[in-house]
């Protein structure tokens, strides 16, 4: 498809553009003529490609969310690792995706301190920071499920719902199981929270929170049945 070779900067005024009958080799040459430069996703889905533009609101929403997540598993004391919006991709499937955030943490030890990540031979992330604020996006949670994102936080009009893997698809739940007894309620109120407070205060309001939560886990075990 000849307008698939565009580069994403003649696409500026259309913020989110999807493209249909794109071929695998288009996509790559897309990623390699775009390097390491940043403000631009590309999806890519058996053939349709989604080339979007990431605005202030997006990228003010995607480093909330994802600071809360660091911040939650600090207080929770859980270890993880960040995988900012590192390309992934499968050839054999032809799937590939830039996520917003995304994170490792059933086994960070196995990621950290690698420069690349392959998904023919590394795991993918464990959790998936999405955003939507142009409401015309290309579905991703299937691409997400294909290759086996356990967790899913999508914020979209002001509100964050959980999505987790089940059977190859996602259902929405109220509490993560990454985090332990964190609920999308919560989260969608410390993102409404950060509009109003001074960010190191509501920074530490979000640890503090987490810490709390800890502390009562340890202090009231569950009890053997």
């Amino acid at each position: 498809m000849a307008t698939a070779v565009k580069t994403a900067e003649q696409f500026i005024e259309q913020p989110n553009v999807i493209l249909h009958g794109v071929s695998w080799e288009t996509y790559e040459r897309l990623l390699k003529e775009q390097g390491e430069q940043a403000g631009t996703r590309f999806t890519y889905d058996q053939g349709t490609l989604q080339i979007m533009i990431v605005s202030f609101e997006h990228e003010s929403s995607n480093r909330t969310l994802s600071t809360i997540v660091e911040a939650l598993a600090e207080g929770l004391d859980i270890d993880f690792e960040p995988a900012g919006s590192t390309t992934f991709k499968r050839k054999d499937i032809k799937r590939g995706f830039e996520p917003d955030s995304c994170f490792y943490f059933r086994q960070p030890e196995v990621i950290r301190g690698k420069k690349r990540l392959d998904l023919a031979k590394d795991p993918p992330p464990d959790l998936i920071v999405e955003v939507d604020v142009t409401h015309n996006s290309l579905d991703r949670l299937p691409i997400f499920a294909a290759v086996g994102v356990a967790e899913v936080w999508r914020y979209e009009n002001e509100a964050v719902k959980f999505f987790l893997l089940s059977n190859n698809s996602y259902i929405e739940s109220l509490e993560s199981t990454l985090l332990p007894n964190i609920t999308s309620s919560a989260v969608t109120q410390f993102v409404a929270d950060s509009n109003t407070i001074r960010r190191v205060e509501w920074l530490r309001k979000v640890r503090t929170w987490a810490e709390s939560l800890s502390n009562q886990t340890q202090n009231n075990p569950p009890q053997n049945q």
